[in-house]
């Protein structure tokens, strides 16, 4: 594998192309955004703690039947992945309320739902990833009802893996962002990262916030956190 031209900059990553036209290099970053790119700041070490946890975190549930992009962490802060056609869309699971949903459904946060919640963000830095149903994502042509179906069922599969994990290491799983990619042969493959960036991890006991919302909103210990997600996983 050969690292090629740069493809890709992201505010959290960089993606690179490959001897392999098939394949594609991420490179994670220590560079952090909040507020739709409005706060810009340095995790020092978060590019090689979201690899870490986001190679734990495919790993898994490739093991439990999840086909998703990733085929090797190559170093530190880079991994190799499948090329797709990512579909412009994130998709929000909620388990509990946190974040904007404590406003938009005027209930306390921390409070569990009944039934995980799954929404979906349009990406458009300019538009301000504004929330789509399904009727908008067909508009667009951005899913068709048979992808947005798989995207769903695979998203809440991801999901009860996942909290059965991270309930096992003293964290529940708040909410988090996934994004998905076409395959060439059409299959919906799960991408993108797996991290505290992306996640809203909570202890089970204390309740403390251990994912980005520390840098959100200047709660400070933020590489800690980081570090504390990866060593419940790992060690």
């Amino acid at each position: 594998m050969t690292k090629g031209n740069l493809l890709y900059e992201g505010k959290a990553k960089s993606v690179f192309e490959t001897s392999n036209p098939d394949e594609l290099l991420v490179y994670f970053k220590d560079d952090a955004t909040a507020g739709n790119g409005e706060k810009h700041g340095i995790i020092q070490g978060k590019g090689v703690m979201n690899n870490k946890i986001s190679t734990f975190f495919f790993k898994q549930l490739k093991d439990r039947g999840i086909a998703t992009h990733f085929i090797e962490a190559v170093s530190d802060r880079e991994m190799l992945v499948k090329r797709l056609d990512m579909i412009k869309l994130e998709i929000v699971i909620r388990n509990i309320v946190a974040g904007s949903l404590v406003k938009r459904l005027g209930m306390a946060e921390g409070t569990p739902l009944s039934v995980p919640i799954i929404e979906y963000d349009y990406k458009s830095d300019e538009l301000g990833d504004p929330m789509f149903n399904r009727w908008h994502i067909m508009a667009l042509n951005l899913a068709t009802i048979n992808e947005m179906n798989a995207i769903e069922h695979i998203s809440l599969s991801v999901n009860t893996i996942m909290r059965s994990i991270l309930k096992a290491k003293n964290v529940d799983l708040i909410d988090f962002k996934l994004e998905f990619g076409r395959a060439k042969n059409g299959e919906i493959l799960l991408a993108d990262e797996i991290s505290p960036d992306n996640c809203r991890f909570w202890d089970s006991e204390t309740q403390e916030k251990l994912d980005k919302d520390r840098f959100r909103h200047d709660l400070g210990g933020v590489e800690e956190a980081y570090q504390e997600i990866l060593n419940r996983l790992t060690l």
